[in-house]
């Protein structure tokens, strides 16, 4: 199982210093509430990255421009969204968290807490 995490932002470093920008100078409009959560003014927040390690699984970074050449049945998918996969092959991964559950998140914990429940649950259902 691989996870992905699908960011409402566009890749590529001039998007990147755009959306840092955004983050910083008008928060309340800053549409990628996955972008606001786990990352700083200039980096990924030393927590998340640190969760992301401990997981086991590897984890893939995708960005609204990239996942419809990716994984075409993803097109139209409200952004952010945590998934998983079985692999590079597999065409159609599943939701793990939605943009629903990610806004709902107050902070990082909170995000924390959200994706060690809902894998420990997508794990229950595969009897791991």
């Amino acid at each position: 199982m691989r996870l992905l995490l699908a960011y409402n932002a566009d890749g590529g470093l001039a998007n990147a210093a755009f959306h840092t920008a955004h983050r910083l100078l008008s928060p309340s409009t800053y549409t990628c509430t996955l972008c606001a959560l786990t990352h700083g003014p200039l980096a990924m927040r030393r927590r998340w990255r640190a969760t992301l390690n401990g997981l086991g699984v590897p984890v893939v970074f995708l960005h609204r421009d990239e996942i419809a050449e990716a994984y075409p049945s993803l097109a139209g998918l409200p952004l952010p969204a945590l998934l998983t996969d079985r692999g590079p092959d597999d065409l159609h991964p599943t939701v793990l968290l939605s943009a629903d559950a990610i806004e709902a998140c107050a902070d990082l914990n909170a995000l924390i807490a959200a994706l060690e429940t809902a894998l420990a649950e997508r794990a229950s259902e595969r009897g791991l």
